[in-house]
């Protein structure tokens, strides 16, 4: 469950840049092409959510 925080402070460009990288580092270590398990299906499907949200807050057209 995600729990947002309404301070009014958004954070710098550069900390959301670090987290997209991150983010994308995550997806292409664990890329393999023989197939996932559920486990690893689900976990990289909320990464790629992360990954969309981040972009969305940054203001990038994926």
């Amino acid at each position: 469950m995600a729990i947002h925080c309404h301070t009014g402070q958004a954070l710098p460009a550069a900390t959301l840049s670090e987290i997209h990288d991150m983010l994308s580092l995550a997806l292409d270590a664990t890329a393999r092409p023989n197939g996932y398990s559920q486990g690893e299906r689900e976990a990289r499907s909320y990464v790629r959510s992360a990954l969309r949200r981040t972009e969305k807050l940054m203001g990038v057209q994926a």
